[in-house]
């Protein structure tokens, strides 16, 4: 059994690999970049290596670089987790070069994989069933245009080389055939280095059905059933779980096989995902499920399948890499119950889901509940880079049926509060409580098809406020809150206090009334985050405007983001016309004008050059002209 281990990765598959590996006794080693210095993965681990600055590129993504961290540190083996340098045939052939173990298939079955269109003709000779469609080396123009009038529109047009959304056109007729196959051409070459394309049948009602696999080195492959990962935004997968819904026993039996047949004819070796696209419009029949794609590597989504099966699938590719057999055959497996699984993101999905980044001075995530499970590299006092994926968690749910599985991640994500950060928990929210959802109606539009049903709340409800209002007023005494208000709390009349959430202002009237679906905590002195379905919200007392005007009109200009405020075009007493610009922030590698609302007087300005602020800091105050 390997020893020590070096973990190629970071954030959450990062920790998660590190907790297996403690119980197996490996001795583990973090790597991490500039930004990661303060990391959790690299406080769990037993050491850490600096590897480099910020920027992927010129770290996680530096294969020389790991190499020499695990020979300096004496690490016998290199698990690469998912992303970065994973599926990097490469990488992975360095590894083994320098006399270190890889943990992951062997080098040539990542290539054999690697390209879209020779992976399909393998699957072919091995008896799997593909799309139907075109892969001939002939991409001229007409040919493509021929090959894709002979199969139908609408045709889906996809890089070989491409993965992730990119490179992929769906084409409805074929006047449009020429245009797209130029605008996905030039795409896929900008971002692969290969401008080849494959043709495939669009699916009308597709699903995304994908079976786990695991092999060893004395020829054993396994499956461990099967995914459903349709609900997806943007070809990005949000909710994964495993059983699918309304897969029989039968098509379960030849659509696993075929996935073991497809692992078998590339001689594979650990965790591997085999994709499939199904044509549900007549539910999951095994003569309408055709292979899409292998993903040679551990899985996001693979705590779905260990949590239906009871499989660590950490532990299992650990004990293969040192070349032990699989530890159980595939008649010792069996499904138990249901999991679902959400992506938790930082990122603002009122502003088209923009990444949201800064510091998490409040993460409150629901770990211990009964059938959940967190995934995270992520605590509070964590920085959200712009470097990276913006992942929060993954939370997983298991319960004995859908049903309550469904209940428990609803009622988790219910719990999630992050702050200054933006987090999609009202999104996934909303998404696994959706009727819809419950139902099992799904299909890879799902999102699209519902979007007018998942747009998250701009402004908190009348309870959310009346939650905050309490929660902030607890704090005083009964004195203080006749100063702050000008009234006192118990009295029978003029009981209004005024609270501020965004550039809103809302005059509440505090009550007992609680909502069961309304949590509250305190962020700061004067700062409380109330949640309602996940949806939260930061409401502070508003000192100074208390019996002012609504802010729609009192001219706060807050930050939308955290960044850094790179030019300031004001000053305090400063008059301006509407539209004219007050101050740049830069996020995101973004530059951001912040305009003025209407003609005025620059009345307060707390934002200076260089400086950096939070989200929804206040950085100055325009009055208007009378």
């Amino acid at each position: 059994m390997i020893s020590k281990l070096l973990i190629a990765n970071r954030g959450e598959i990062a920790c998660r690999i590190i907790r297996t590996a403690r119980e197996m006794g490996v001795a583990t080693v973090a790597v991490y970049s500039d930004a990661d210095a303060k990391a959790l993965h690299v406080r769990s681990a037993d050491e850490a290596v600096h590897i480099g600055p910020s920027p992927a590129a010129e770290s996680y993504l530096v294969g020389e670089k790991i190499i020499a961290a695990a020979k300096q540190t004496g690490a016998e083996a290199i698990h690469p987790g998912y992303g970065f340098l994973s599926e990097n045939a490469d990488f992975a052939q360095s590894v083994i070069d320098a006399g270190l173990i890889w943990v992951g298939p062997k080098p040539e079955s990542i290539r054999a994989m690697g390209l879209k269109d020779a992976a399909k003709e393998r699957m072919i000779a091995a008896g799997v069933p593909v799309t139907p469609g075109y892969l001939g080396a002939d991409q001229s123009v007409d040919r493509l245009k021929k090959e894709a009038d002979a199969i139908g529109y609408p045709v889906l047009i996809k890089a070989v080389a491409g993965g992730g959304g990119k490179g992929m056109r769906k084409v409805d007729a074929a006047e449009n055939f020429e245009a797209d196959l130029e605008s996905c051409k030039r795409e896929a070459k900008a971002s692969f280095s290969n401008d080849e394309v494959l043709l495939e049948k669009w699916i009308t009602s597709p699903r995304h059905i994908e079976v786990q696999v695991f092999g060893d080195s004395h020829g054993n492959v396994v499956h461990l059933f099967e995914r459903d990962c349709s609900l997806q935004r943007r070809h990005q997968k949000v909710i994964e779980e495993a059983p699918a819904p309304g897969m029989d026993e039968a098509t379960r039996e030849e659509i696993c096989a075929a996935a073991v047949r497809a692992a078998k004819a590339v001689d594979y070796e650990g965790a591997g995902t085999i994709e499939f696209i199904a044509d549900a419009s007549e539910g999951l029949r095994a003569d309408r499920i055709f292979f899409m794609e292998m993903n040679t590597r551990l899985q996001v989504e693979h705590p779905v399948t260990e949590e239906i099966t009871g499989v660590d699938l950490v532990e299992w590719q650990l004990r293969v890499a040192s070349g032990e057999p699989i530890p159980l055959k595939q008649e010792e497996l069996s499904i138990d119950g249901w999991a679902i699984e959400a992506r938790l993101y930082a990122e603002d999905v009122a502003a088209g889901f923009l990444p949201s980044t800064g510091t998490l001075e409040q993460c409150h995530l629901p770990d211990g509940a009964e059938g959940i499970r967190v995934e995270t590299g992520i605590e509070r006092g964590s920085a959200v880079s712009p470097f990276y994926d913006p992942m929060i968690a993954k939370v997983v749910a298991h319960g004995s049926t859908r049903n309550e599985a469904i209940y428990r991640l609803g009622t988790a994500l219910e719990g999630v509060a992050v702050w200054p950060v933006k987090s999609n928990a009202g999104f996934l929210f909303d998404l696994v409580t959706h009727e819809a959802f419950a139902s099992a109606e799904l299909t890879t539009a799902f999102i699209a098809d519902h979007e007018n049903d998942l747009k998250p709340m701009t402004q908190p409800k009348a309870e959310m406020l009346n939650r905050a209002a309490s929660e902030l007023l607890d704090q005083y005494e009964d004195g203080d809150r006749q100063a702050l208000s000008g009234f006192r709390l118990n009295a029978p009349a003029n009981r209004t206090v005024r609270l501020r959430s965004g550039k809103e202002t809302y005059a509440v009237e505090p009550d007992d009334h609680r909502s069961d679906h309304t949590f509250s905590s305190l962020a700061a002195p004067d700062i409380a985050l109330v949640s309602y379905r996940a949806d939260t919200f930061a409401v502070s007392l508003d000192h100074e405007r208390g019996t002012g005007h609504a802010s729609a009109a009192d001219g706060a200009i807050l930050a939308p983001m955290p960044g850094k405020v790179i030019a300031v075009d004001v000053a305090e007493g400063d008059t301006v016309s509407a539209g004219q610009r007050l101050m740049v922030l830069e996020a995101m590698k973004m530059e951001h004008a912040l305009t003025a609302p209407f003609d005025g007087t620059v009345t307060e300005l707390s934002a200076s050059e260089g400086g950096q602020v939070q989200v929804e800091a206040v950085l100055c105050v325009v009055e208007p002209t009378e």
